[in-house]
């Protein structure tokens, strides 16, 4: 496990894998380091990519909305990708871009030691949680992974396609602002 500054430097020069070959910028991570709530998303859209920060287009902006629904912000949690560089027109990452990029995750989790860590959407809960994971069946259900209390949500860009999915999300938020409390964090 290294730590903050060389992971982070590492990741900035990465060319495991051919997402960095059209990339604007690597989308690390960003938040509070010394939470312990870890969201994790598939990987950066075109927004992302453009400006090196996660979830900052229109489902960043949800997920801003989400969290202030749980009395909660970005200074309150740390948000991470399975991948760190955007795949083309935004097709979900490749198994093999994840296998290539899981590892600077993997460290992040190390160095972070959450005690939640919540999947937006279906590809970081099947990585993340198990590979069978059925987003519209398990979201909301909470599994004890690796010593953290692990749940998925709906990833924000599928609620901004389908906003029938919102009453189900705003419920699995209310679940995590209840675990959130029962761990004190």
């Amino acid at each position: 496990m290294e730590n903050w500054e060389a992971l982070e430097e590492s990741c900035l020069h990465c060319d495991r894998c051919h997402l960095c070959g059209t990339r604007h910028n690597v989308v690390f991570g960003v938040g509070n380091r010394e939470s312990k709530l870890l969201f994790v998303g598939e990987g950066p859209g075109e927004q992302e990519d453009l400006q090196g920060i996660p979830f900052v287009g229109p489902a960043g902006k949800l997920l801003d909305d989400m969290l202030s629904i749980i009395d909660l912000d970005r200074d309150h949690c740390y948000i991470a990708n399975i991948v760190k560089c955007r795949p083309p027109r935004n097709r979900d990452p490749q198994p093999q871009e994840q296998d290539a990029c899981i590892g600077y995750l993997e460290n992040q989790i190390a160095l972070l030691q959450p005690k939640i860590l919540v999947c937006l959407g279906r590809i970081a809960a099947q990585r993340l949680i198990d590979p069978n994971f059925r987003i519209t069946y398990d979201h909301g259900t909470w599994v004890q992974r690796r010593g953290m209390l692990c749940t998925a949500l709906y990833h924000p860009s599928a609620l901004l396609r389908d906003p029938g999915k919102r009453p189900e999300t705003f419920d699995d938020l209310l679940s995590l602002r209840e675990k959130l409390r029962e761990l004190n964090i």
